[in-house]
């Protein structure tokens, strides 16, 4: 596969596969055998256009191998749906898991794409009993079709909005439960997480999650990193670590290029550093 865009990005990194996961990730290929820090994520994390994701970056600095597991476009769905994914991950020294959105998820309205989460696959009866004037064939993609319930009626967009909420809050807890290494929640995006967090724009991302949600998270993980401005590069990286207190670019412009990355990676070395070696 190969890039044809602008900029210097022309082809894909070089794919590579880890134990018995049926996914394929960017490689280079890490050993498992040693100490190693997984990374697990969507587009942001597999880092895709740039040259140098924010796992690489943290590698570098550290020493420490990081195995990143990001998926391009990739949801709850696909970090639950694969068992050889959480064995991989539960073998770390720590994880970081970058906070997906609430939209691409199958959920009581909607099912999606079980490796692409933002392809809409069918409305369930709730939501076709909800939206009875909308032809729901006439959609691809979760976002394109959320937009348009929202444009049709923001009351009925708002039960559907809960319902994923609350089925978002569900699979992260599930997933959080299966990694049997010290998580780290990664918040990677332009906006912060009390601003907007009922839009579901691409400058959104994720869409549909906000402060409350990762609040009732938080007692689940080892610590919270927030990048709340990703256009910014260093600037606005917030770090709030309560396991410290209990232990004493190229590409569409809605994506991170390589200042965000390297900013992240900053704002993550740190908190790592206290995770593996309290």
């Amino acid at each position: 596969m190969s890039f044809h865009g602008k900029g210097r990005w022309k082809a894909a990194p070089e794919a590579c596969r880890y134990g018995a996961s049926k996914l394929a990730f960017r490689g280079p290929k890490r050993s498992l055998t040693n100490e190693y820090v997984a990374f697990i994520g969507g587009t942001e994390t597999y880092g895709k256009f740039v040259s140098r994701p924010f796992a690489q970056a943290v590698e570098a600095a550290t020493g420490v191998a990081c195995v990143n597991l990001g998926q391009p476009n990739a949801g709850i769905d696909v970090m639950l749906g694969d068992p050889g994914l959480a064995r991989i991950a539960s073998g770390a020294a720590a994880v970081v898991l970058q906070v997906p959105c609430a939209a691409n998820l199958s959920n009581p309205f909607y099912k999606v794409h079980s490796r692409r989460n933002d392809r809409f696959l069918r409305a369930e009866p709730p939501l076709c009993a909800l939206f009875t004037e909308v032809d729901f064939t006439e959609f691809s993609f979760t976002r394109h079709m959320l937009m348009h319930l929202r444009n049709v009626s923001p009351e009925r967009f708002g039960e559907v909005r809960q319902g994923l909420a609350q089925a978002w809050d569900v699979g992260m807890r599930r997933l959080i439960a299966e990694i049997r290494a010290p998580v780290i929640l990664l918040w990677f995006s332009e906006r912060a997480p009390d601003r907007d967090d009922d839009a579901v724009e691409a400058r959104c991302e994720p869409v549909l999650v906000g402060r409350e949600m990762l609040a009732g998270l938080q007692s689940h993980v080892v610590a919270f990193v927030e990048a709340g401005d990703m256009a910014r590069g260093s600037q606005g990286v917030e770090c709030h670590t309560p396991y410290a207190a209990r232990r004493d670019g190229d590409g569409p412009r809605n994506l991170p290029g390589q200042a965000a990355h390297d900013a992240v990676a900053e704002a993550l070395i740190p908190v790592l550093a206290k995770v593996l070696d309290p």
